[in-house]
């Protein structure tokens, strides 16, 4: 069994997760980002005072633990996370992993998959950050973030998932995925389990992208989790309404997989680059994509169809816990 989740200020126990957030994200870049340096530099005090206001409204609704899993190209700063963790007492895990190929794959590992090293190097990645730390920082991280595109899962994305397999097999961390506007669930939790990955050390995110509870059941009965992680977000990237998302939500609910389930918001809290300007009729739906829309919003209206707050609660405490320190069944055989 693990014996503590490291976050971003050093490993934790069982008792000291609490009530967590599986899926948020205190900075994000496109990759290319860094190239835009002259206009779209980040100013690092006024983003440590934007996250840590935010960090703070967190724990006003007893979030203690956020998971950020913030792609190894995507803006990663461990550092900064570490600073909003020192001044506000939230704990933050951070992740080792790449985005899909769409949106996030660098030539790097690509040049490397052409050499015939990359899959062995992805590997040797996941193990160091898991067990050494990241860089420098002497932080460790503490899941695997893979990504899949929409509607395939490419050669190139591959890789990433047969590495955190094996790397998970050796360390028992927790896998988070990314599927592309809800789509190959099943096919992700397939190919991580075919590849030896303890299927209750996944989570396969993003799944509330479909709003169809057969597709969900195929997921959930390999015995995963799955994230109901973008509350708030609509209107684009393929995001289903809130609406949808409860619906779908509250027939998983009602069938018994309570226990599989974790939510989130995949919120951005701080663009890397230039902020995107979002149309207004776009921004309209965004109005509520911010990180404690859940606590204020969603759970009354899941309250109101009959859920009670022990039920809800137990999505942000018991489910959390279970993933991060249950046995792996490599440890029970």
């Amino acid at each position: 069994m693990n014996q503590g989740v490291e976050t971003v200020t050093g490993a934790i126990t069982a008792d000291e997760l609490g009530k967590t957030l599986i899926h948020e994200h205190f900075l994000f870049g496109y990759p290319g980002y860094s190239g835009d340096l002259t206009l779209g530099g980040m100013n690092t005090k006024e983003a440590l005072e934007t996250a840590e206001t935010i960090a703070l409204s967190l724990r006003s609704f007893g979030v203690e633990t956020v998971v950020d899993p913030t792609p190894n190209e995507c803006g990663r700063n461990p550092e900064f996370l570490k600073e909003v963790s020192d001044r506000t007492g939230l704990q933050i895990v951070c992740a080792t992993g790449y985005y899909y190929e769409g949106e996030g794959a660098t030539p790097y590992f690509k040049f490397r998959q052409q050499l015939g090293t990359a899959e062995d190097e992805i590997y040797e990645m996941f193990m160091t950050e898991l067990t050494e730390g990241i860089g420098e920082t002497g932080v460790k991280a503490g899941v695997i973030k893979v990504a899949s595109s929409k509607d395939h899962i490419t050669s190139y994305e591959e890789m990433f998932f047969r590495a955190a397999a094996k790397a998970q097999k050796e360390t028992g961390a927790v896998i988070l995925t990314h599927t592309q506007e809800g789509t190959m669930g099943p096919e992700q939790a397939e190919l991580l389990i075919s590849e030896g990955a303890s299927p209750e050390k996944i989570v396969v995110g993003h799944m509330c992208g479909n709003t169809d509870p057969a597709y969900h059941r195929r997921v959930l009965e390999r015995g995963v989790y799955i994230g109901f992680d973008r509350f708030g977000l609509q209107g684009i990237a393929g995001a289903r309404p809130d609406a949808e998302k409860i619906e779908t939500l509250s027939v998983l609910l009602k069938e018994g997989y309570g226990n599989q389930i974790l939510l989130s918001h995949d919120t951005v809290n701080i663009w890397l680059g230039r902020p995107p300007e979002i149309p207004e009729p776009i921004a309209v739906q965004l109005r509520n994509w911010h990180p404690v829309h859940l606590f204020e919003n969603i759970l009354p209206k899941l309250n109101d169809r009959g859920f009670s707050e022990e039920e809800l609660e137990d999505l942000f405490t018991k489910n959390p816990q279970q993933l991060f320190f249950q046995k792996q069944q490599a440890d029970i055989r």
